[in-house]
């Protein structure tokens, strides 16, 4: 990918005159009104978003007296300084101004709104009718008004109308009985039996389908270890084939991760004696092994069963529904969970089984009505259990110093407050139960004094290290299994083995699992060790429930887990370690003992345990809602606030609102909370809404390929990964992919071309090596460019389904249109360089000062080449950090932007996006932006509805000439007085 288009050697200064300033802050006359392009720029609302004017000089707001009228204008003064701070001059050379003109001046054609045919919708409202009369083309506008005009009744009714491929076939159901009796007699099949009849839900199989047989829902919790999860399908399959009734039974099997579904589904063929893709299968994202259409299970992810439905709401080709471990009540679990309630009303024959791995099963055979519920005892070998006071005593390992505050130390300071608010809050915590500890005399000094030291409830990979050691050394062979909170934890701990000299590769093999690796690497978890060899697995949440590590007996618990929660008065996602729950670490010690006797280490006191909620809180309630709300409205749910008023456990209005005004401001909902033609598409694609509109203005600018790269990597994960003592190798190898761009999302776009084309030429191996990319992770990423490509085809964005299609590739070397495409689809999320020399300083208007994620290209940057920065996630753990971040300029900004005035300022005119965001231009430039802006209105508009590729020589294709034109050549420059 040839740098053609991008001049990185960027001068801007900022423009500090006091008069203009002041002019800006009290307003001025418009030029040419204002105008709107919506994030999405698809619709022009035709409001206006110019700045009113300000008080007058010497006023303040009424009721202020003495320090309050000092502390206002103070704050008015810092106001004021920071927007000149910020506020550079946008120019463009003289030629380049002149070639978008040109383009702009043979703009006279409208477009040719051409009928495809007679449109024969029968509209179900009028005001839609009405609102998109403009709608030409008569198989988009059915299928959209089929949508917006729609409702989940009707939709299950008509649903209920298509054939199913489940029909009773009496040839068939003999056939499927003859093979299973064959199988029956199988030596594999025997053997493993004989495994199956020793676990306590075979010993309950004849009470839970008799359940299952007289009721619709029922409710199965089981403790760890009792098989519900392989077995229950496996019941139910059997007993649908002996009775005959194989041909119009196939079960399909949720499970919450795709690990999950793929080591169960090998477990399951391998108990039945079969290979995968007879009568069990799995689909996950990319990747699947399907089994056939009668008499299987399919095992898959929560997600996909939601995809399933929007095809067929009433899931007419399943007989049976089993959910998987809803304990964990992730939002997707939830979601299906409140669906399939209206589901079943139009479904009397299929069933619903809801899988717990805790006693909880009482709120949701609650929810269900009161339906039945069974609960199956667990079998694990004894497991012994330690808390740290007991691993203290055994190691006698040792903390680092509490923090002390210093004689001198001043009160106010925020850091000193909360040193000593956090020692004192664990002193008020933990002296009543230390004084029990010395009552009962049952610990040593050692773990008394030890536990009066704040730092023992603060994460050590020391301790760990030494109590990795001394079981080594004193306890019996088995694999070890240790519960980190994140990767980076996962990395320092392996980094300390392998640095440490004692865990060797000829007698340790230590594995890491966490979501960010390829399956195939997540997979080598299972294999067994020779002799002599001990197995270790450093993990995150991940190993908690649906897999086993037969080989397991000794957990240690860090009780940490790193969650996700949105908060909804900053309107900011946090990443922290927090406390896990009683049902976490239920689960987390039934890992031990599957085996033989196991050991679980809990690295906190049993005065600390005391304070776990008894579950972890529902994700729908910490996590922000925008594709829940693009499911639902493509489900055709109605009002969502109604909808999600029917969860189990309902998500706060602010929340709900939170995301309803992102939608919006995409022009994804309008303000009716309908879906816009644009949003219908956004909820057709397998993305959250931000990538979605990527991949759908790279169909319009001709550049699919890079475009679809980064994408894919946003939505999925991107291949990159850091070993061990390379970190500054890896590093450097990412700066080369991103080739001076100062971009991770053109890094990402860079690893995934040059990994095709080694590929291609069989050098694929070398090159993931040289450039510490996953192989497998770019395989998939590949995939996933196909099914983007394929969805845009189908949806005629495109015209051809490859994503290196040349036509659909003409500005694909052009690395500033790539940029602001992916500005376009991040905005408003955008950071403001406040300095530009060593080590720069960024902020946002929500959150102050922000940092640069280390993992990003731009993170060791001593100088950023423009005074804007767009990123993918804002994060808040040991600060604010931004990820995947890229350097854009004012051009993609004005592209890209949710909202754009303009305003006369004497002799130049301000462009303004959003409160903390403007510069100044000439005249000329800001009328030629504001026409621009019209046109990609219009054009975006049209297209959208009327989806097609756009020639270059048509009236759209002029306007797409001016953009490239524009953001290819705009340069920054101080202004020339």
């Amino acid at each position: 990918m040839s740098n053609r288009y991008f001049n990185s050697d960027r001068n801007h200064e900022t423009y500090y005159s006091q008069s203009h300033s002041e002019n800006w802050e009290h307003g001025g006359p418009s030029v040419g009104g204002n105008f709107q392009a919506n994030a999405s720029g698809y619709f022009n609302q035709g409001q206006s978003f110019g700045r009113g004017r300000g008080r007058g000089r010497g006023s303040h707001p009424p009721g202020l007296s003495g320090k309050q009228i000092g502390l206002f204008y103070r704050d008015k003064s810092k106001k004021k300084a920071e927007k000149k701070d910020t506020q550079t001059y946008f120019s463009l050379n003289s030629s380049v101004e002149r070639n978008v003109e040109s383009f702009l001046d043979k703009l006279k054609t409208p477009y040719t709104q051409e009928n495809n045919g007679n449109d024969d919708t029968t509209m179900k409202n009028n005001k839609l009718q009405e609102k998109y009369n403009c709608i030409q083309d008569s198989h988009f506008k059915r299928k959209y008004l089929d949508i917006v005009s729609g409702n989940i009744q009707y939709n299950l009714t008509k649903s209920m109308l298509l054939s199913s491929k489940l029909h009773q076939n009496e040839k068939l159901d003999e056939q499927l009985l003859d093979k299973q009796k064959q199988r029956q007699g199988l030596d594999g099949y025997i053997k493993m039996m004989k495994i199956r009849e020793k676990l306590p839900s075979f010993k309950m199989k004849d009470k839970i389908l008799d359940l299952i047989n007289g009721n619709q829902v029922v409710v199965i919790s089981g403790e760890t270890g009792c098989g519900k999860t392989t077995q229950v399908a496996q019941f139910i399959l059997d007993d649908e084939i002996e009775r005959k009734r194989g041909s119009i039974t196939k079960i399909i099997c949720t499970q919450p991760r795709r690990i999950s579904a793929i080591s169960v589904a090998d477990r399951v063929a391998a108990e039945r004696a079969e290979e995968l893709g007879d009568s069990v299968g799995y689909q996950i994202r990319l990747e699947k092994v399907m089994c056939r259409d009668y008499g299987s299970i399919l095992f898959c992810t929560t997600g996909l069963l939601l995809q399933f439905m929007q095809g067929d709401p009433a899931l007419r080709d399943y007989s049976h529904i089993i959910l998987d471990e809803i304990h964990e009540r992730n939002t997707e679990s939830d979601f299906i969970i409140t669906l399939l309630k209206q589901v079943i009303q139009k479904r009397s024959d299929l069933k619903i089984i809801l899988m717990s791995a805790t006693l909880n099963s009482e709120r949701f055979s609650k929810y269900y009505n009161n339906c039945p519920n069974i609960h199956i005892p667990g079998f694990t070998y004894p497991v012994d259990d330690y808390y740290l006071e007991d691993v203290l005593e055994l190691t006698r390992f040792r903390f680092p110093p509490a923090p002390k505050l210093p004689n001198n130390y001043k009160k106010h300071l925020k850091k000193f407050k909360e040193i000593k608010n956090k020692v004192s809050d664990y002193e008020g915590f933990i002296e009543p139960a230390l004084r029990q500890m010395e009552h009962e005399k049952i610990y040593s000094q050692h773990v008394i004094n030890e536990l009066r030291n704040s730092n023992s409830e603060v994460l050590n990979l020391d301790l760990i290290q030494s109590l990795l050691e001394y079981i080594c050394q004193t306890k019996k062979q088995g694999a070890i299994l240790i519960f980190l909170p994140g990767i980076i934890d996962i990395t320092n701990l392996n980094k300390n083995l392998l640095s440490s000299g004692y865990f060797n590769s000829n007698k340790f093999l230590i594995y890491s699992l966490h979501s960010r690796l390829p399956t195939n690497e997540q997979k080598m978890i299972f294999k067994t060790p020779m002799n002599g060899v001990r197995k270790i697995i450093i993990a995150t949440t991940i190993a908690e429930t649906s897999i086993t590590i037969e080989d397991v007996v000794y957990v240690i618990d860090c009780g940490r887990t790193k969650l996700s929660r949105f908060d909804v008065n900053k309107n900011i996602e946090t990443l922290e370690p927090e406390w896990i729950s009683i049902a976490n670490s239920k689960q987390r010690r039934g890992r031990a003992g599957r085996v033989q006797t196991g050991e679980y280490y809990r690295l906190y006191t049993k005065a600390r345990e005391m304070t776990f909620d008894q579950y972890p809180t529902p994700e729908m309630l910490r996590t922000p809602l925008d594709q829940v709300i693009l499911k639902a409205k493509i489900l055709q749910l109605g009002q969502i606030t109604c909808f999600l008023s029917c969860v189990m456990d309902p998500p706060e209005d602010r929340a709900i609102e939170l995301s309803l005004d992102l939608l919006r401001s995409l022009n994804a909902l309008d303000s009716n909370e309908n879906l816009t033609p644009l949003g219908y598409h956004l909820a057709q694609l397998p993305l959250d809404p931000r990538t979605g509109k990527m991949i759908l203005w790279a169909s319009m600018f001709s550049c699919v390929e890079p475009v679809f790269s980064i994408a894919a990597s946003l939505a999925f994960k991107d291949a990159f990964y850091c070993p061990l003592g390379k970190e500054d190798e890896a590093n450097k190898a990412k700066l080369e992919l991103g080739m001076g761009q100062y971009s991770d999302h053109i890094a990402l776009a860079e690893a995934l071309r040059q990994f095709e084309r080694a590929y291609h030429y069989r050098n694929a191996g070398h090159f993931c090596s040289k450039f510490f990319l996953s192989q497998n992770t770019l395989k998939l990423l590949m995939d996933m460019k196909k099914q983007f490509a394929k969805y845009l085809y189908d949806m005629k964005f495109l015209d051809s389904d490859n994503p290196n299609d040349a036509i659909s590739n003409r500005n694909s070397d052009n690395l500033a249109m790539i940029k602001a495409i992916v500005c376009a689809g991040l905005f408003p999320n955008v950071a403001i360089v406040k300095r530009t020399g060593k080590f720069p300083a960024l902020k946002t208007t929500e959150d102050g000062n922000v940092k640069i994620h280390p993992s990003s290209i731009n993170a060791k940057a001593n100088q950023l080449p423009t005074p804007y920065v767009t990123y993918f996630l804002k994060q808040k753990s040991t600060a604010i950090y931004l990820h995947d971040t890229t350097c854009v300029d004012e051009a993609a900004l004005i592209f890209s932007s949710s909202k754009c005035s303009i305003k006369r300022l004497g002799p130049r005119s301000q462009i303004t996006l959003n409160d903390s965001i403007s510069f100044l231009c000439k005249d000329s430039t800001a009328d030629m932006v504001q026409k621009l802006r019209e046109e990609l209105d219009k054009l975006l508009e049209y297209k959208i509805t009327h989806p097609g590729t756009i020639s270059l020589d048509s009236h759209g294709g002029l306007v797409i000439r001016a953009i490239i034109e524009l953001v290819s050549n705009a340069n920054i420059q101080s202004p020339n007085y």
